[in-house]
């Protein structure tokens, strides 16, 4: 069995090294004391974000520099080695734990963490409490010659950032953060447009209309900035929104037909795989662009339904007939655990539902 991401991540190892590193840049560093408090009784049962909580906690407890001091011995530490990037978040996290009264210190040191260390969980309790005042600093940040400082600019400010606590005043009114996503739409660097287009997919969970505003006008800008907009427009077209899939292109299939769905079994057991295919009808005389999606409701433990979409293709499909076959797994995984009971399958073609099939999962 393959080890677990936290054990690979916060490591015995990787504490004795960062242990080493405080005791070159301060001899006094208790690394013993550090080292058995970090692995006590409840450290095997902690998951990797309260590892890291756990990790920050001990630090503090066994070393309790004053703050600024501590931030500046942490500026030495963190830039010892490469690598470990996301184990040494927990020098961001010490940020967002202890620093919150200082923040001039510590947007300093975020911006000077997150080359080493993200520190986009750390920034948010900050935009909470602080707002306009840390989000004009991050508007700054977009002119750094450091991507990573960059990228924290708008992975920070996401408003929905998964794994992180929301930004309730973004969710609502995304204005004050559009500024750095224009400035950053054509950055020179993948990770950090990546993080826009995350940014930009966020907004349009809660303000549809202004995503698609922001898309209508970088759309055509450039190649990067056309990925940008796609990527950040996918939840809305995987809604089946009418304006964005016009945008890039689909039409109202009203001349498709999609017929002979067919699945090779009507039951499967869980850890099964069900195959099914299904006849493209372009009724057009001319070519057409068509996103074919289909759709699971999978049974929940409760017996309630949740759907899941999952992509196809996206191509022109000739006049004519086309015949088009998945595979779908129903192997139990980390994020999705199967229940028995009738499951329902649909093909959708430009947002609309065109076919669908009932099957049973035992």
């Amino acid at each position: 069995m393959p080890e677990a991401l936290k054990d690979q991540l916060y490591s015995r190892s990787f504490f004795e090294r960062l242990a080493d590193d405080f005791v070159e840049y301060h001899p006094g560093f208790p690394a013993g004391a550090f080292l058995d408090a970090v692995f006590d009784d409840i450290w095997p049962s902690l998951e990797l974000k309260e590892r890291m909580r756990h990790s920050t906690l001990c630090l503090q407890r066994v070393f309790p520099l004053p703050y600024q001091e501590a931030i500046e011995l942490f500026k030495k530490v963190i830039r010892a080695k490469d690598g470990d990037g996301f184990a040494k978040m927990l020098f961001p996290d010490y940020v967002e734990v202890f620093g919150l009264d200082d923040l001039e210190i510590s947007l300093d040191a975020l911006k000077h963490f997150t080359p080493y260390a993200s520190g986009e969980f750390a920034i948010r309790p900050f935009i909470l409490k602080y707002g306009h005042s840390v989000i004009a600093r991050m508007r700054e940040w977009v002119e750094d010659e450091n991507h990573h400082v960059r990228r924290l600019a708008s992975e920070g400010c996401r408003p929905r950032l998964p794994w992180a606590v929301a930004l309730p005043a973004l969710k609502k009114d995304p204005t004050p953060i559009l500024p750095i996503l224009e400035s950053l739409k054509a950055d020179p660097s993948e990770f950090v447009r990546r993080s826009v287009a995350n940014n930009l997919n966020d907004i349009s969970k809660d303000n549809p209309d202004i995503a698609l505003q922001l898309a209508r006008r970088w759309k055509g800008q450039r190649p990067e900035t056309d990925w940008i907009v796609k990527h950040g427009c996918r939840t809305l077209l995987k809604k089946g929104v009418t304006e964005a899939l016009t945008l890039f292109g689909f039409e109202g299939p009203g001349h498709v037909r999609v017929s002979e769905l067919s699945l090779d079994k009507k039951e499967l057991p869980i850890g099964g795989e069900l195959r099914f295919s299904f006849t493209v009808e372009n009724n057009s005389p001319h070519p057409a662009l068509l996103r074919l999606e289909y759709t699971v409701d999978y049974v929940k433990k409760t017996g309630k339904t949740s759907r899941k979409i999952f992509q196809l293709t996206e191509r022109t499909f000739p006049s004519g007939e086309s015949r088009m076959e998945r595979k779908h797994s129903f192997q139990d995984l980390s994020t999705r655990k199967h229940y028995p009971g009738s499951h329902l399958l649909r093909v959708v073609v430009n947002g609309q539902e065109k076919a669908r099939a009932v099957f049973e999962v035992a």
